[in-house]
């Protein structure tokens, strides 16, 4: 979901209903303008409270989740030291192709500003 917002509890109860263990709500859009993008992206993800349909817990608080969140920047740090250290130096993965064949405008019809403006992102499929 799209955050960050809290649920109420009918939409707590609803995505429990679907099976969800975890909500999550800082990637939604970020994910998909970096396919978009041909960016390579992964996130770390950092629970920070319970939601609210857990009653045996206290009421979660703004309070609650920054200091969760304080707690864990150092491991997430590590992470991330760890990661940028293993990438690797091309890329073959599906991420840097993801326009190859997303593209449905017919180039003639995409104004030469738009291929300027957009010029990173498509100039290598659209001239």
């Amino acid at each position: 979901m799209e955050g960050p917002q809290f649920s109420t509890r009918a939409e707590s109860e609803l995505y429990r209903s679907w099976g969800a263990d975890i909500i999550y709500m800082t990637g939604l859009p970020e994910a998909k303008l970096a396919r978009e993008a041909e960016i390579c992206y992964a996130t770390i993800a950092i629970v920070t409270d319970y939601d609210c349909w857990n009653e045996k817990v206290a009421s979660v608080t703004t309070e609650m989740i920054l200091e969760n969140l304080h707690k864990s920047v150092n491991t997430a740090k590590k992470i991330i030291e760890v990661a940028a250290g293993s990438l690797p130096q091309t890329r073959d993965c599906a991420c840097a192709t993801a326009l190859h064949n997303a593209i449905a405008t017919s180039p003639e019809l995409i104004p030469d500003k738009v291929k300027k403006d957009l010029h990173l992102i498509i100039g290598k499929y659209i001239k």
